[in-house]
């Protein structure tokens, strides 16, 4: 073909197309590359040990969660940031009930209490208790419950809410941004299905907190002078749902309707949680049926290995066993039967123990593990080690050490 190529085109010529082709396509890689990612939320379902029918058409952002370990059951768009509305009012109910002296009396601050929305009638004058105002968050959802906790216990919204992000922090609410204590709506007010779940099983372990979010109607006083009234709870699962035991409702425009609920049936703990969810009473009713129906509780020793044994020195046994013992040892599991075979075991004893060993003497640990995260960890004691006592020395210590024994 000479100097030409193909169609007596000259070499250069395609080697100038050839060229401009490996220069167009780098060009292309680099700007895909360093162009900024465009986030699609999940549209099905995105962690499902229980099985449901839910997905994107029925909440924004839903788990169902174990209430005792956090652990996601079934998740759609779980860590999808979104508002939360009144649901925020957990974290501010929680931090005022975490306070000393929640039951010493005060009066609301009056600018405090104008706010907008829902409301548990306080007035200008009037005295409460961080209790009662707690109450009121929890059961009437109340605006001006929440701002006057906030105003009590940090002197304004903007340093409360620097407190409720703090303690989101320590609970492990990893896209959560509080601006409000009472949830109105803010850009930059916002949480997630899963970190809403997390604060409630956290929540629960506040026995104030359980005891006012699981009552559907509680008698709270205060006033100017207080007096007795009764609130009622928005939780229409509290009366619906015969295992319900909390935890609140929220709604705004921009939010949509929002739910936080639990339930406790034989040992087991639920959690539910939808943002943005229509029919949030039977989707939460629907998946707490299907949580319990699917778990079993296991107790954590049960998942340990069979005759673990310590090495003994300087004794009349070589060995003793090693059990869990402590709390752990008891606690209970709630799992698949899918999930109860999969555990791990990983198990840590001491190399060797002297002679005598003491009952219920801590000797190892062993962690419970599931997918790579912990259940629970649960110390090793020795048990049965009475027969286990130093053997007697022998030459002119022992018998020295006999002779005594006689004139005791």
């Amino acid at each position: 073909m000479g100097m030409y190529g193909n169609g007596n085109r000259p070499k250069w010529f395609w080697l100038a197309v050839m060229t401009a082709i490996l220069v167009l396509g780098r060009m292309s890689a680099v700007n895909a590359y360093d162009s900024e990612p465009v986030y699609e939320p999940e549209t099905a379902p995105a962690e499902a040990v229980v099985s449901l029918p839910f997905g994107k058409d029925n909440a924004k952002g839903m788990v169902l969660m174990d209430g005792r370990s956090g652990r996601v059951l079934f998740g759609v768009n779980p860590d999808e940031r979104l508002p939360m509305a009144s649901t925020t009012k957990i974290m501010t109910a929680l931090l005022a009930l975490e306070q000393p002296n929640i039951d010493t009396s005060f009066v609301v601050d009056a600018a405090a209490i104008r706010v907008e929305g829902t409301s548990m009638g306080l007035t200008e004058g009037d005295s409460v208790t961080l209790r009662v105002l707690a109450g009121g968050m929890l059961l009437a959802s109340g605006n001006d419950a929440a701002n006057a906790a906030a105003a009590y216990i940090d002197g304004s919204q903007a340093a409360f809410a620097k407190r409720m992000n703090r303690r989101a922090a320590e609970i492990g609410m990893e896209n959560t941004s509080f601006v409000t204590p009472s949830g109105l709506d803010n850009e930059n007010h916002y949480s997630t299905a899963r970190d809403m779940g997390l604060l409630a099983c956290e929540a629960l372990k506040n026995p104030d907190f359980a005891a006012i979010c699981s009552s559907p109607s509680m008698k709270l006083s205060y006033g100017n002078p207080p007096y007795d009234r009764w609130l009622s709870n928005h939780n229409r699962l509290l009366r619906e749902y015969k295992d319900a035991v909390g935890v609140k409702t929220g709604f705004t425009k921009k939010s949509g309707r929002c739910l936080v609920s639990a339930a406790r049936r034989d040992d087991i703990l639920l959690v539910c949680v939808t943002l943005g969810a229509a029919d949030d009473w039977n989707l939460h009713k629907q998946a707490l049926d299907a949580g319990f129906q699917a778990l079993t509780v296991y107790e954590a020793s049960s998942f340990l290995p069979e005759d673990l044994r310590v090495p003994v020195t300087g004794g009349t046994r070589s060995s003793v066993r090693a059990v869990g013992g402590g709390e752990a040892a008891s606690e209970k599991l709630a799992l698949t039967a899918e999930e109860a075979g999969r555990v791990e075991a990983s198990v840590r004893l001491s190399a060797l123990e002297y002679a005598p060993v003491e009952e219920e003497k801590i000797v190892g640990e062993a962690v419970l593990s599931l997918d790579g995260e912990t259940l629970a960890e649960i110390p090793l004691v020795s048990r049965d080690v009475s027969p286990v006592k130093p053997q007697e020395k022998r030459g002119i210590a022992g018998l020295w050490r006999k002779i005594t024994k006689v004139f005791r």
